[in-house]
């Protein structure tokens, strides 16, 4: 039984661990090398940033904290699943950036909690395609989750809702450039993002929050540098996407390792007569650390750092 138990805190503990830089023989390499890349994203770390939350919900602006959290971690590319053994040699073991976005922001009584995971290859070139998402939200109403896989020319999508219009899915989705992955990219070096008019699968938050079908749609992808902004008043960069009836734009700074400043996403929101309406996060902090195993009381400590609230 002590075997056991041990056993199982070892693997609570490895769970979120990302690839340790020392034994990464097999791992691959991003396909343009940036100076500094291995040792800032396989140093044994997460890279954490908060940012202060403006939600739009039900046609009015909500308070709120939203955290992305960035790691690199061995990756199954047959079961599209972290690997257990991270050490594994074989091709199956393909190094991702993981980034886990959350939400969290209050609607009058109840609150909502949301999360996205976007898996991307470091090496873009060998493996051009984010092998998954997944997200879920959760409110007093009810939990809805969606997983997008990746398979051969095009995604597997699934998705559960509590919502009988929505219910339980299980179809294709032409394989195009995803909304989600553009954070990713953005990391890994932005020279890389795609400008011009393109197709593009919709942020599965905003899916979720519009109760939109999942499907490609025309945007327009631009990139712009400024000197100065509510963001930052250090020069930076700007990535926006612009649809038909939305519009997306991500600051982040133009130097490795690129980290996002916050973004502005604007649409109509609301039933009946819907406001149009902007999403807004500014950064508060960003840190690195090996969260996982800070884990007890004493470590509340840190999300004070983090200008995050206790619970």
């Amino acid at each position: 039984m002590k075997q056991i138990i041990l056993s199982a805190m070892i693997l609570s503990f490895v769970a979120c661990a990302p690839t340790n830089s020392q034994d990464k023989k097999s791992i691959n390499q991003p396909a343009k090398k940036l100076a500094n890349f291995n040792d800032y994203w396989y140093a044994g770390e997460a890279e954490i940033t908060s940012y202060k939350l403006e939600q739009a919900r039900y046609g009015e602006i909500h308070s709120g904290e939203a955290v992305l959290v960035f790691v690199t971690e061995p990756f199954s590319k047959s079961k599209q699943v972290k690997l257990d053994n991270w050490r594994d040699e074989s091709e199956d073991n393909v190094s991702v950036m993981k980034l886990n976005m959350t939400k969290k922001f209050l609607t009058g009584i109840y609150p909502y909690s949301m999360m996205m995971s976007t898996f991307t290859p470091i090496s873009y070139d060998q493996y051009p395609d984010p092998f998954k998402v997944t997200t879920s939200s959760q409110e007093w109403c009810g939990h809805t989750f969606m997983q997008l896989n990746l398979r051969d020319k095009d995604y597997r999508l699934r998705g559960f809702s509590y919502f009988e219009s929505e219910g339980d899915v299980d179809v294709s989705v032409p394989n195009v450039i995803l909304e989600d992955e553009l954070w990713t990219r953005i990391r890994f070096n932005p020279e890389n993002l795609p400008i011009g008019e393109i197709k593009v699968l919709p942020s599965t938050f905003y899916l979720r929050l519009r109760h939109q079908e999942a499907k490609a749609l025309k945007a327009n992808a631009s990139k712009l540098e400024v000197h100065t902004s509510e963001f930052s008043s250090n020069p930076h960069s700007i990535y926006t996407l612009e649809y038909e009836s939305r519009k997306l734009s991500i600051y982040y700074e133009r130097d490795f390792p690129f980290t996002i400043l916050g973004w502005e996403e604007t649409y109509l929101s609301g039933f009946g007569n819907p406001e149009l309406l902007t999403t807004k996060a500014k950064r508060i902090n960003t840190i690195k650390s090996a969260y996982w195993g800070k884990n007890s009381n004493k470590d509340r400590e840190i999300r004070k750092n983090l200008g995050l609230s206790i619970h």
